[in-house]
């Protein structure tokens, strides 16, 4: 009975989803029209594009959210965001965040139809996977957004995890931001895992919650630190996360 009630309610989601991404379309469209002429780095569009993730979660009774950890005052210093990646519910949870980053995504997702245009007027940024030209191509659009005051979001792992353990941290994130002279801002996300299985359509049921941690700045840094900041910020967000589980009263199998 229970695994019938998720089909209905998993099925009753995707369709208000459905509508909901429809109807943002074309409001996102034409916020775009009127503020990108004095909005340059997409700010105003980007941060009503989130606020559709969290009018999802909102509409999703299987799902917990909350934010927590260091609030940042000043929303228009640029910061590189990094977060491990449990499940594509990362987007909804992390969004819920009250300032505006741009995200670095596989191309794929910018090729869905009303997704993929939204997140075009977001100025969220694509990349195609194992493609170093394109990840190159990449690192020079997250220069771009943060020359325009816009933090960048991205996620090191590069994909989600078979298991409860992290992947290797990629360097990119890392290089660009000691190139650039941009703080790092960690984040750990915990207890999203199992809300959105891959291969599934089915909404399973989590409390979740992201934590931002302090900035580390990277004024001073070399190519040389890449590495030793890169393992910094993995094993931060890696003792943060356990916080989280044990908080949440998550078991590590359970993530």
């Amino acid at each position: 009975m229970a695994r019938l009630a998720q089909y209905i309610g998993s099925a009753i989601l995707w369709l208000l989803y459905s509508i909901l991404v429809i109807v943002w379309t074309p409001f996102l469209a034409l916020l775009f029209v009127f503020t990108v002429p004095f909005d340059p780095g997409r700010y105003t569009v980007g941060l009503w594009f989130r606020r559709a993730a969290i009018v999802a979660v909102w509409m999703n009774p299987f799902w917990r959210f909350r934010t927590s950890g260091v609030r940042i005052t000043d929303p228009r210093r640029p910061y590189i965001a990094v977060s491990n990646h449990e499940s594509y519910a990362d987007i909804f949870l992390i969004s819920h965040l009250p300032w505006e980053m741009k995200w670095m995504s596989k191309q794929e997702i910018f090729n869905i139809p009303f997704m993929g245009w939204m997140m075009r007027l977001a100025g969220d940024i694509p990349v195609r996977r194992g493609e170093a030209r394109s990840r190159a191509a990449s690192l020079r659009e997250v220069r771009d957004r943060l020359s325009k005051r816009v933090s960048v979001m991205i996620m090191p792992e590069g994909t989600r995890s078979k298991t409860s353990e992290l992947l290797p941290f990629r360097d990119g994130a890392f290089r660009v931001a000691i190139e650039t002279g941009t703080p790092i801002l960690p984040m750990a996300v915990a207890g999203t895992r199992h809300c959105m299985a891959k291969g599934s359509f089915l909404f399973g049921r989590a409390n979740a919650e992201v934590r931002v941690l302090e900035p580390i700045e990277t004024a001073g840094m070399t190519l040389q630190d890449v590495g030793a900041l890169r393992d910094r910020v993995r094993d931060l967000i890696i003792r943060t996360r356990a916080e989280l589980q044990q908080e949440l009263g998550i078991g590590a199998q359970g993530q």
